[in-house]
């Protein structure tokens, strides 16, 4: 097991720019399409153009290089790989989340930070919204639209957290009593299953997904109007494939492994569990 340690203000700094830069980026997808994904029709064209210049949060600046997106544009999407490889880096690995893992796996914890941070902004935009709407009486246009998109993300880049953690829902009734080698096969049927899946998903999928959704960035409807099927459903592919990869490095990582190594250990918070003793009167 490898050497635990507690996380510092690097593990909230980090995640924040992150997600203010993919913030950034999603927000202004039309932006981006119409720089480097084209229409050949003009009158989507027109209509992605008319799309960003109503939705542009920094209207007042002039594009680069001859193209829409302007200079925070540009600085959100090169900043976010270099604060994800970051942001692997700093990782600290916590307590409670399992012992074991490799370089590969640093992706899936980084992304398991901004996931925790995604549930705390949406915890308070439900918060700002019901004092809002029962203190102050005026409700917004955007908070309940904003809430079921940032859920959208946290329910599935959870996904990729929880196989990373192997903490998935699995029933070894059958399993425990196999012996190593049809356990070995149990595993590799398994991940050849969702890797099976992730592609005919993507496969069936794609063009209606990413030319259609996507390329033409469909948005909610409401009065806010966010892109969550333009944003949501690409999302769910890419998901989809990140936990066939995620599995595959699982069934490498853990190949070895005598099967006590595979069970959870019992982690026990000694101070919560002084605390616990404390308000019951305990010694």
């Amino acid at each position: 097991m490898k050497e635990q340690k507690s996380g510092g203000l690097r593990e909230w700094v980090i995640p924040v720019a992150f997600a203010v830069c993919a913030g950034w980026v999603i927000w202004h997808g039309p932006a981006y399409i119409l720089d480097f994904f084209p229409h050949a029709n003009e009158s989507m064209t027109a209509q992605i153009t008319e799309l960003h210049e109503r939705k542009d949060v920094s209207p007042g600046l002039s594009g680069m290089f001859g193209g829409i997106m302007d200079i925070i544009d540009w600085a959100a999407l090169l900043l976010l790989p270099i604060l994800l490889v970051v942001g692997m880096r700093s990782v600290v690995h916590a307590q409670m989340e399992y012992p074991d893992y490799t370089r590969f796996d640093y992706f899936a914890l980084f992304i398991g930070r901004v996931v925790m941070l995604l549930i705390i902004i949406m915890t308070l935009v439900m918060l700002y919204e019901v004092f809002l709407r029962y203190v102050i009486e005026a409700p917004t246009l955007w908070a309940n639209e904003l809430t079921l998109w940032i859920a959208g993300f946290v329910f599935l880049l959870s996904g990729l957290y929880a196989m990373q953690q192997r903490c998935h829902i699995r029933i070894f009734i059958l399993y425990d009593i196999l012996p190593r080698p049809l356990r070995h096969a149990c595993d590799v049927i398994s991940v050849l299953m969702i890797c099976l899946f992730a592609f005919f998903l993507v496969y069936g999928s794609y063009k209606q997904v990413f030319a259609i959704k996507f390329h033409r960035w469909e948005m909610f409807g409401t009065a806010f109007d966010p892109p969550i099927p333009a944003t949501i459903q690409p999302m769910i592919l890419i998901v989809a494939v990140l936990v066939a990869i995620q599995a595959v490095a699982n069934l490498i990582a853990d190949w070895d492994k005598q099967p006590t190594e595979m069970e959870e250990p019992d982690i026990i918070d000694e101070e919560e569990l002084e605390a616990i003793k404390k308000s019951v009167g305990a010694k």
